[in-house]
This record gives structure tokens, sequence and C-alpha cells, in this order.
């Protein structure tokens, strides 16, 4: 980022001189005067035709002035200076483990579903931070790394908004993968892989589910091995109880019933010195995912450092140019016998 000063700005009062100077003589009218002076009639002159050297008499004046106003602001000596932030300290290390299970498509959400709803609070966290790097995963009946540990807060969010369920994952042939479930566990093992290597004193990860683990790894042992790590889990539970609107895939919505392991998600949190929350709509889905970014900031300091120039050489050339034309002037076309 670029910036601009000058060094000693006081100086640039002296720019009020010439107008002072300009202005002194016309109060002097006002002042009685005891020096009278006689002049001739000029009266039978006042038809001369007027030429140009008449006309442009003023201009050394002109020229003295702005000399005069350059040699001000190089003795104010401006400068321009680039700004270098260093950040002093760490961020935070995020991972978002999002669950794109089938359940997910459920509309007790509404107007969207439980997937869509995760997406769109998830975008806004993480606009909110700035200097934590965030990564993804996505998981179902297996877990998978989405996104890496990164600072590029707008490709996450391309990334994150591409998220589909489960069931409408393909092969090239167009055939579902068939991969539903919810495997919790490989949620916490996927996210605790990509938070080993890091390197930040705080790492942080944040499941969010609607199901109770059917898959894959114990997440009690996963969580172990996340505490062990020196990782923080908050645990988000996703949906309302019993009986959920869902669509049926032939256009319908039918009801299906809500299964959420509470007790298991709530055992992970504890484990991994975390917290457990239940976001039963739209509106408890924020106010948790505030809660966490209020709770995880980094203290981080920005240190600005500006190498700064000074700017006067062309100023100084430009002003000397003047002042040598402005000389020049009245000793040649503009001079005047006294």
């Amino acid at each position: 980022m670029s910036e601009f000063r000058f060094a000693y700005p006081f100086i640039l009062i002296l720019l009020l001189l010439p107008p002072l100077i300009w202005f002194a003589p016309r109060f002097s009218q006002f002042i009685p005067q005891s020096v009278s002076l006689r002049y001739s009639d000029i009266r039978l002159m006042s038809n001369t035709p007027i030429n140009w050297r008449v006309r442009l008499r003023r201009l050394p004046d002109i020229l003295r002035l702005l000399a005069w106003c350059l040699l001000v602001l190089i003795l104010a000596r401006p400068q321009t200076g680039n700004a270098r932030e260093i950040i002093r300290g760490q961020g935070v290390d995020i991972v978002l483990a999002v669950d794109i299970s089938n359940s997910m498509a459920a509309l007790d959400f509404e107007p969207l579903n439980r997937l869509e709803s995760a997406k769109m609070v998830i975008t806004e966290f993480i606009s909110g931070r700035e200097f934590d790097r965030i990564g993804l995963i996505v998981f179902a009946r297996d877990a998978f790394h989405h996104v890496p540990l990164t600072l590029d807060y707008e490709v996450l969010i391309q990334q994150l908004n591409r998220i589909e369920l489960v069931g409408d994952i393909t092969d090239s042939l167009g055939h579902p993968l068939l991969l539903d479930g919810t495997a919790v566990g490989l949620g916490i093992a996927s996210s605790a892989n990509m938070l080993r290597s890091s390197g930040s004193p705080s790492q942080i990860i944040i499941l969010l589910t609607d199901g109770d683990n059917n898959a894959g790894l114990d997440p009690i042992e996963a969580a172990e091995i996340a505490n062990t790590l020196g990782m923080r889990i908050y645990t988000i539970g996703i949906g309302r109880e019993g009986e959920v609107p869902y669509p049926d895939g032939a256009g319908s919505v039918t009801l299906i019933e809500s299964f959420l392991d509470e007790n298991l998600l709530q055992d992970v949190a504890q484990i991994a010195d975390g917290q457990y929350y239940r976001a039963q709509d739209l509106d408890d889905l924020q106010v948790i995912y505030n809660q966490i970014d209020s709770l995880e900031r980094s203290d981080v300091e920005i240190q600005v450092i500006v190498r700064w120039r000074d700017q006067v050489i062309g100023l100084m050339i430009v002003a000397f140019g003047m002042l040598l034309v402005e000389r020049v002037l009245r000793q040649t076309i503009f001079e005047v016998i006294p």
C-alpha cells in the first residue's frame, strides 16, 4: 500500500507569505500618507495598442511565485513509502467437518434443507475470520479432504458452496456411489490428520452432523487421539427431534424419523475440551457459529512498517528551471529600464 506524507509539514505555512506580501500594499491605502507625488497626464496614451509583451509582463512574477511554492514544498520534504504489514503471533487453525449424508436433505430448516442452511451459516463464519487457516472435511460413510488449510477464504467458500449430498455424487458413468452413512469417527480422524502438521498452537475441529455414528472408526477413540494431539473439538447436532419433512425424490415430501446421538456428540466434545451445541433451526445454527467465532479468537498484532523515500529531485529541477527562465526573461524580453 502506497503512502504519502511531508516530513516537516509545519514549513508549509510559508506558502501564506506571498499572499501576505501581495495584499500588504492594498491595506496601506487605508493608512494616512504625508508624502505626495506629481505625475504627468497619460490620458493621451489610452488608445495605444497593447502588445504581447505588455500582456505577459506578469509572467516572470508568476514563475518566481511558482518556484517559491515549489521550494517551500521541497523544504517540507515530500515523501512516499510502501507500507508493509508484519503479523506477530499466530492465528487459529480450524477444520470444518461437515456431514453430507442423505439425511442432511431434510427440510426442517425450511425453505432450505439442513446442508444448504449449514453452508450458508458456515460461509458467514469463514467471512468473519482474518488470520486463521481454515480447512474443510466432508464425510458420510467415508471422509474426504475437500480443502486443505488455507488463508484463501474466497476459494474455500467457492468449494464449500459446491458440496453436494452424498446421494447426488455419481461416478463417471452417472451411477450413484452408494456412500451413504454417518462416519463421525472418520470425520474426526480426517480432521485431526489435516491439523497434525499445522504447527499452530491452537487447533480446532468444528464437526457438524445430523445423525448417529454408523460407520468407520469409534468417535470416542478418535476424540481421544485428537485431544492427545492438543486439538479441541466443537460438535454441533443439527436437526429437529421426531419426524421431519424429507423429499422422497419423486417431487413430493414425506415424513421420516430424525435420529441424533446427542450423548455421543457431548462425550466427544467433553473429551476434546470443547463444547456441544444443538441447532433445531437456522437461528440456532447462526447463534452457535457466532459463539464459536467469539470463543476462538487469536491474539494477532499487526505492525505496519513504511520505508519512506524523499521525492524532491523532480521538484528541485522544476523550481530551478523556473527561476532560470524567470531571470532570462527579465534580462531580455521583459527587461525594465529604470
